[in-house]
Parts: structure tokens; sequence; C-alpha cells
């Protein structure tokens, strides 16, 4: 298990992240409920303010609209035993106004809760209210502070003989203000509780999920892991639950031929988009299910072990088998010349006896006779390829699997109008192709009543057309698609590698030369192999 290096801790703050995560939380949980508070407070205040100035304007509208004020303030003078003073009293006792007071024009009180007030000028200019406006204002007067609503105060014959202003004690506008706030704050408190019970449910589930870390640890991790997945030399390539593409590092996008520049462009791109339908994508995505799976991208061998991860996601390995591969199958084709020469030993010393029976029987004529004949059997075989094939790699080839097939008893013969040039652009590519279609022609024939396998290549301009024919048992039309795909084999896995390879490398090959391979049915029964690559010519 890897051990997390030892850190200093910093005065003042945790070390762990889940720590750090629910201060920060809590922090602002209880910022958000003190701005909220406070810009609920503030049009709190002015609400208030509001409602008191209109209720005070109201009043003043009630009383100003009693017609007898206008002419008990016509008949009467300022005195405290007025009727305007015992009216403007019974008004304020039945309202809770702190004051009503009447005025005249010249702005004398006329009604007063102090009664040595009557008769004196008012505190504030009564000027707006005289003029027939009407006033809201919160203000400071002889009673104090308060919110005030003043009206004009007009006679029956439509003329303003006076005015009305009500006040409404300001202390008691600040009482609701105040006594609001302890149930603004109990809201307060509890929707805080909640935030931080959540706060601290939360960082429970982080400290879990990040295995009690520290942000300084997860980061080293982080980096480690970057470094890791692009220095490795084995590709990796993460999916999410949908088959998006979450991560390719370097190696992964240089085997399966992506933008090896900018693998990070990749990231939530479907897998078949970046792909392309084909088996990588099927092995990649799960739908081929098993270990060390193989597959073919582009000209390259892979082998693929998939793991799935517990969000329903998965990650995917990638190994280049590329070069085992060809080692494999020329390890496979050493084998079969080191058999067949093994079996020529045998036949060579068989040959050598007969030749030293003969001698001793003084049957010369017979002697040169049988060396003549075995010699010129494989002079003619090397002579029929060589005539046919310039390609040195390719004569070569065939001559060798002329002498495999001949110890199989598997004759192998050239179509009489093969004819192939030495301007091949690319031998080693054609050579792969036609090996890999002989030895599987070779083992369908083998067994068969009439064994046979018969290769025909030719150029037609600058395209080299190859067909092989075998005697053996035949491809059902439904499968002739199928055996081209990675994996898919009748025969039993050689010890040293995998089978279903051969085909499957044979088509990806001449696709990459623009061409194409194909699987049909000899004209003789048996089946038949026909491989065109355009351009294979200089």
């Amino acid at each position: 298990m890897r051990s997390l290096p030892l850190r200093t801790r910093r005065l003042g703050l945790p070390r762990r992240a889940v720590s750090q995560i629910l201060l920060t939380q809590l922090a602002i949980a209880a910022g958000v409920l003190v701005l909220a508070t406070g810009l609920f407070l503030a049009p709190l205040s002015h609400q208030l303010d509001d409602q008191a100035m209109r209720r005070a304007l109201a009043i003043a509208q009630s009383a100003a609209a009693d017609p007898s004020l206008a002419a008990d303030l016509l008949r009467s003078g300022p005195t405290a035993d007025s009727p305007v003073q015992a009216a403007a009293e019974r008004i304020r006792s039945a309202t809770g106004a702190e004051y009503v007071v009447v005025l005249d024009l010249k702005g004398i009180r006329r009604s007063h809760p102090s009664p040595d007030r009557i008769g004196l000028p008012v505190s504030t200019d009564p000027s707006d209210a005289l003029a027939g406006h009407e006033v809201m204002e919160i203000d400071r007067g002889t009673l104090g502070r308060s919110a005030r609503g003043k009206v004009p105060l007009v006679a029956a014959d439509g003329q303003i003989v006076g005015a009305v202003s009500v006040g409404i004690a300001y202390d008691s506008v600040r009482d609701r203000l105040v006594g609001a706030i302890p149930g603004l704050l109990a809201y307060s408190g509890g929707a805080l509780a909640a935030g931080a019970l959540a706060a601290y449910l939360l960082s429970r589930r982080i400290q879990r999920q990040t295995r009690d870390l520290a942000f300084s640890d997860i980061a080293g991790l982080l980096a480690e892991r970057e470094a890791m997945l692009h220095s490795i030399r084995e590709g990796v390539i993460a999916l999410d639950a949908d088959d998006r593409v979450r991560l390719v590092n370097d190696e992964a996008a240089r085997l399966l031929g992506l933008d090896q520049d900018h693998p990070g462009t990749l990231a939530g791109r479907p897998l078949d988009e970046v792909l392309g339908a084909g088996r990588t994508s099927d092995v990649l995505a799960g739908r081929v299910t098993g270990r060390d799976l193989l597959t073919v991208q582009g000209p390259r061998v892979l082998v693929a072990n998939r793991m799935p991860t517990a969000d329903g996601g998965a990650v995917a390995t990638l190994r280049d088998r590329t070069e085992l591969e060809h080692l494999s199958r020329e390890l496979d084709s050493t084998k079969g010349l080191i058999d067949a020469l093994r079996a020529q030993d045998h036949e060579h010393a068989n040959r050598l006896h007969t030749l030293l029976g003969l001698l001793e029987l003084g049957l010369h004529e017979e002697a040169a006779a049988f060396v003549t004949e075995v010699v010129g059997v494989h002079r003619t075989t090397a002579e029929q390829v060589t005539e046919k094939v310039h390609d040195p790699l390719l004569a070569a080839l065939l001559v060798g699997k002329a002498t495999v097939a001949a110890e199989r008893g598997v004759p192998l013969r050239l179509a009489p109008d093969s004819l192939l040039p030495d301007r091949l652009v690319d031998p080693g590519g054609l050579v792969t192709i036609v090996g890999n279609l002989v030895d599987n022609a070779l083992d369908a024939a083998a067994g068969s009543a009439a064994p046979l396998v018969e290769v025909d290549i030719r150029a037609e301009g600058r395209t080299a057309v190859l067909r092989v024919r075998d005697s053996g048992p035949g491809i059902p039309a439904g499968r002739r698609e199928e055996i081209f795909t990675e994996g898919w084999s009748t025969k039993q896995p050689a010890g040293h590698r995998e089978r279903g390879l051969g085909l499957a490398l044979v088509r990806r090959l001449a696709e990459r030369q623009g061409g194409s391979a194909r699987a049909g049915a000899a004209e003789d029964g048996g089946a038949e192999f026909s491989v065109v690559l355009p351009e294979a010519l200089r």
C-alpha cells in the first residue's frame, strides 16, 4: 500500500480535505445567512416607515374629511376648550396616533396633545399642506421624531382654511422592527443548523470518497497518475458508463492510430465514433468478453484486457503484439521448413542407399537415370516458380511452401497464366498475404480425397491479383465474412500463440493498400480466396 509523505501542518488550518470543506461550507452558509438577513432588514425598515407615514396620512385625511372640523375652526378661537381641540383629541384617542394637530392658515395650532401649546406656531413648515398638497414625511418636532401625514383642511365652499397634521411616534415603528429581529434570527438559526447538518453529512461522504486525504495528497496522487499513464509503454483507455472516452494515454493513442499530439481532445466522444465500428471497439466496450483478447487495429496486432469500474465505466489496457505475432509466424514457417528438411534428410538417406545398391549391382545406367529423375523434380519445381514469379522473396516463399506441401502429400502448383514481375512496392506485405493464405489452404486440403492447392498470381497493370484455391471442404456462404474477424478459427491454438489472426491480417494489409480480400467457392469445390492490391507494382 502506498505510504503518503509527511507534510507540515499550517497553523490554524486543518490538514484534512474533509475538514477544510466542512469549514468552508459553514463559513459560506453563515455568510449567506448574514447577507440575507441584512438584505431582509433593510427593506423591512423602509416598509415600516412607509406604512407609518401612510397610516398618519390616512388619519389626517379622515379628520379633514369631516366638514364640521373646518366650520369649528372658522367659528372658534385657539383655546383648550374649543370644539376643534375636542374633535382632535377624540380622533387621537381612537386611532392611537401620537398627536392630531389642526392649524389655521397662519400656522397657529388650534389643537395639540399639550393644551399649553395651543395658539403657538407649529414647529415645522406647513406651507405645502396649506398650499393644497398632501405631505408624508418623517421629521422631528416638539414631541420628538415621528412619522407624519399632513393634508389641507377645506371648508364647505372649497376654500382651504387650514391643515390637519397627524403624527405616529417613531419609537413604535422601531419597536416593530426590533420585534421582528428575534423571529428572523430564529429562522436564520434554524436554516444555519440545517445547513451545518447538511454540510457535515456531505463532508462525511467526501471523507469516504477521498479516503480522508489532504488536498495536497490528492494533488500529488493526480500528478503521479498523469506521469504514470503517459510514461508507461502500455496503452490505457478509460470509458464511462455510456462508452464515451474519459482518458487516453499517449501509448494508447499511438497503438490505436489516434491523434498523439492532442489525445485530450478525444475525451467525451463516443468510442464507436473515435475508432469506428469493428472488433476493437467491441472488445474495448465489453461487447466481446474474455481475457487477453486479440484484435487488429490498422497494421497492429493488439492484446486487450478490460476491467469494469464501480460507476459502470471501464478501463482497458492494450499491448502491442505485432512484432511477437510476426515472430510467431516466422517460427511457424521455420518449424515447417525444419520438418520438411528432416523429412528430406530421411528421404535423401533412402535415395543414397538406393543409389549405392544400384552401383553395387553394377546397374550403372539405372543409377544414372535415378539420379537424373531425383534432381530434375526439385529443379523443375524451382524453375517453374522463378519463371512465373520474378520477385525473389515471393519466389523463395513459394518454393519453400511447395517443399512443405510435398512432405504433407498436398501438391502445390502455380496456375498456368500466373506471372508477376519484380516491381513490387511492398514485397514483405505480399509475402505475408501469400504465406497466410497458402498455410490455410494446405491445412484445408490435407486429408481430402484429391488434395491440391493452386496459387494464381498475376499483374494487371499496376494491380496485383492473387487467388489461392484448395480442395478442402470449402466455406459456407453465411460465414465468408465472419472468417476475417480477429479470433475466429476452426483450428486449435498452438502453444505459443493465438489462432484467428491470419485472415484478419490479410484483409487489413489489403485494405491498407486500398485493396480487398474476399472468400468464395472454387469451381471444383473447396475454397477460393481472392486478394486485389491496387498500385502494388511500380
